[in-house]
């Protein structure tokens, strides 16, 4: 299931037509790497994993939409922030990649 979810954002930021070629290449690295965490994850604490990918995915929709709207683009990703909290000691490496993806996706509005 979460493969699939990672494999849905995949295909969205491949298909972003507002997004350059240089940033999808950095969107798509960070989402390997948020793919091998929510897996390990997903080991321990499977619907909380399903949760960072599905806020995940939320999040690279809005920051893809043709249309964009700021609002909804930051709600999406807080979600997404705040889907990692408590995990700075037990996952340290996932709440990191989850930020850095927050913040690019965060700034994609800009």
């Amino acid at each position: 299931m979460i493969e699939n979810t990672i494999g849905e954002i995949e295909a969205k930021i491949h298909g972003a037509n507002s997004i350059s070629d240089e940033r999808k290449r950095e969107l798509l690295q960070l989402l390997g790497t948020l793919k091998s965490e929510v897996g390990a994850l997903s080991k321990t604490d499977d619907e909380r994993a399903q949760s960072i990918a599905e806020f995940a995915k939320l999040s690279t929709h809005e920051a893809t939409r043709e249309k964009q709207s700021p609002q909804l683009r930051e709600i999406s990703v807080t979600g997404l922030r705040s889907s990692v909290e408590g995990f700075e000691q037990s996952h340290p490496k996932l709440v990191q990649i989850v930020n850095s993806i927050s913040n690019m996706l965060s700034s994609l509005g800009i």
